[in-house]
């Protein structure tokens, strides 16, 4: 499938609006292959967003399915006039990418339906490598122009760090919906429990607990900046949305943050220095 200008633009505006930190950390990408990054991240956030607008999980796993009917080749004519599938269909084929990927991403994002609790770290840590690990991993090879870079570990790192940071960012509207991201492990081992944290009930127990996935985010971090050291250079825009991490569990670290009620955002201005250093 062949995917036009105003597909690609559209995926532009889409992460514009909805995804600022990406769409940023986009305009480090060289120009030639922007508009692929743009498609993949596109997909990406699409994808992340369905829980979020659909009324009870059934609609959400026919949205799902509708996506993996496309990624299977189903649905080439729908495809064709949805610009984020036209755009993610023709950035796979062009760069001979594997579309194992995003069917993973589908299936993960099943979990964001319902309300079951994250089962522990180790569960944690394989949702957001098969939400977040692996579209940096695709962005790699976009900027290898199709060619294995190598980078798996760094983007196995990026990919845990980043997806942590979203979720801990996130917990004002988890808490909402009364959706708990934070493993019931970590949470025992602080002396916390799931019902309170479901239900957007702050305590010495629970900080512990954040506490504990901030370091390991922050950890995940220095591996993946260490391990993308040796990575050739032509691909380290990639892992420019890493940049942002500090920013927001810092601000997650100081006096007065609620995690139920604090809207973390760093100043756009921030970010863009960060992204700027990070190059």
């Amino acid at each position: 499938m062949t995917a036009s200008p105003q597909d690609y633009a559209h995926c532009a505006s889409l992460l514009a609006d909805g995804d600022r930190d990406l769409w940023l950390a986009s305009l480090f990408v060289p120009e030639r292959f922007r508009p692929h990054v743009h498609a993949l991240w596109a997909f990406a956030h699409e994808i992340g967003r369905i829980s979020l607008i659909v009324s009870e999980p059934m609609l959400g796993e026919i949205r799902l399915q509708w996506w993996r009917e496309v990624l299977e080749g189903e649905r080439a004519g729908e495809a064709a006039q949805n610009p984020v599938a036209a755009a993610l269909l023709d950035t796979l084929a062009k760069f001979s990418l594997p579309r194992q990927p995003a069917l993973n991403l589908l299936e993960a994002r099943k979990f964001d339906l319902y309300r079951d609790p994250m089962p522990s770290l180790t569960d944690l840590e394989g949702y957001c490598g098969e939400t977040w690990s692996a579209f940096f991993r695709l962005v790699t090879l976009v900027l290898a122009n199709g060619h294995d870079p190598g980078g798996a570990d760094a983007c196995g790192h990026a990919g845990v760090a980043l997806g942590l940071t979203r979720i801990l960012r996130d917990l004002p509207l988890h808490a909402r919906r009364g959706q708990c991201f934070i493993p019931k492990d970590v949470l025992a081992r602080n002396g916390a429990v799931v019902e309170a944290a479901a239900a957007g009930l702050d305590s010495p127990a629970l900080d512990a607990a954040l506490g504990e996935l901030r370091a390991l985010a922050r950890k995940h971090a220095a591996e993946a900046q260490a391990s993308a050291v040796s990575l050739p250079r032509d691909i380290a825009p990639a892992f420019v949305p890493l940049a942002i991490v500090p920013l927001y569990l810092n601000a997650m670290e100081k006096r007065g943050y609620q995690p139920f009620e604090t809207v973390v955002e760093p100043a756009q201005w921030r970010r863009q220095w960060a992204m700027w250093r990070w190059k």
